[in-house]
């Protein structure tokens, strides 16, 4: 399994990244600990520390700083998560309750504050200004993408260029911010250092454009969520956009309505009209080509298993489809 194969290149650094996650998990406030600890247990792949992981090592570094900066990262995308759930009024991720959903959305809300305080603690001990240059904008672009899709709940005439913006702002950004760092970490050249920021952003890219497409085509158990929650939500993606473009009249007057009401009264016929209008093909295709744009990013990088491991990476943010 490619996932597999990839989280292999670096297994001894991913356990410890895991144990010092743990260890940096500690409060004296039992709440905190116990809604912070069931959110980072609930699974996922681990994809953003596992980037800083392969990056920082893809241009030699030795260290054990990566460590760190791994959990620095982790820290981050998981504060993100709780506030996301939150905003979303989400009682499912990954299968499980949300933490709002079990303890509520202030103590998610503080517990996410937590979080990015002692991400920002972590950060301070790497002593390097321009990681913390990196890493504090990329949580202000995160923020903002936030709100910029908070403006767009609803809204079925957000463009592709607006919702490129937001998939960038809200989930490229902090892939990208995890390979720049990593590279930056190993003291890489600029060039390196370029190339890794950027496979970072079209590998984020690519990987956003096929959750959005398997909203429309996956299943819960696949996805930990269900078929037309972004749909539910009001939230016009990349299939939307395009099944609006090509579609007749009557099909874009149902697709706006549905946006702007929100619910599923409306999903057996709006996924009639995203696969018919090949909504899901343009959006793959656009995933495709974000993901080799990754992998060409790859090219300066000199070979190693690291190296390897990034380009199966990039395969595997389009294989997922089914």
């Amino acid at each position: 399994m490619t996932s597999q194969r990839i989280h292999d290149t670096v297994a001894d650094d991913f356990s410890r990244v895991n144990d010092l996650i743990i260890k940096r998990l500690a409060s004296d406030v039992p709440l905190v600990e116990k809604i912070a600890q069931y959110i980072i247990e609930s699974g996922g792949k681990r994809l953003r520390p596992l980037l800083v992981l392969l990056s920082s090592q893809a241009v030699g570094y030795k260290g054990d700083g990566h460590l760190k900066l791994a959990a620095v990262i982790e820290f981050l995308h998981t504060a993100t998560l709780l506030h996301d759930d939150v905003v979303d009024t989400s009682d499912l991720r990954r299968g499980r309750s949300t933490a709002n959903a079990r303890w509520g959305n202030a103590p998610s809300v503080l517990v996410g504050d937590f979080l990015y305080a002692r991400a920002f603690e972590m950060m301070v001990e790497l002593q390097s200004l321009r990681i913390m240059d990196v890493l504090s904008h990329a949580t202000a672009v995160i923020a903002e993408g936030e709100v910029l899709q908070l403006m767009n709940v609803k809204n079925p005439d957000v463009s592709e260029d607006s919702y490129m913006e937001v998939i960038h702002n809200k989930t490229a950004m902090l892939f990208e911010a995890a390979s720049h760092t990593g590279a930056l970490l190993a003291g890489a050249s600029a060039e390196q250092e370029r190339s890794l920021r950027d496979y970072g952003k079209h590998l984020g890219l690519a990987f956003q454009l096929v959750d959005d497409l398997l909203d429309y085509q996956g299943n819960a158990e696949d996805m930990g969520k269900n078929v037309g929650d972004d749909l539910a939500e009001g939230k016009t993606t990349l299939p939307l956009i395009h099944a609006m473009s090509k579609g007749t009249p009557q099909e874009q007057r149902l697709i706006r309505q549905a946006i702007r009401k929100g619910g599923l009264d409306d999903l057996p016929a709006i996924l009639d009209t995203v696969r018919r209008t090949g909504a899901l093909d343009y959006t793959m295709a656009k995933a495709t080509e974000q993901a080799s744009l990754a992998a060409a990013c790859l090219d300066v990088l000199p070979g190693s298993d690291y190296k390897h491991a990034l380009g199966l990476l990039a395969d595997l943010a389009v294989s997922r489809v089914s």
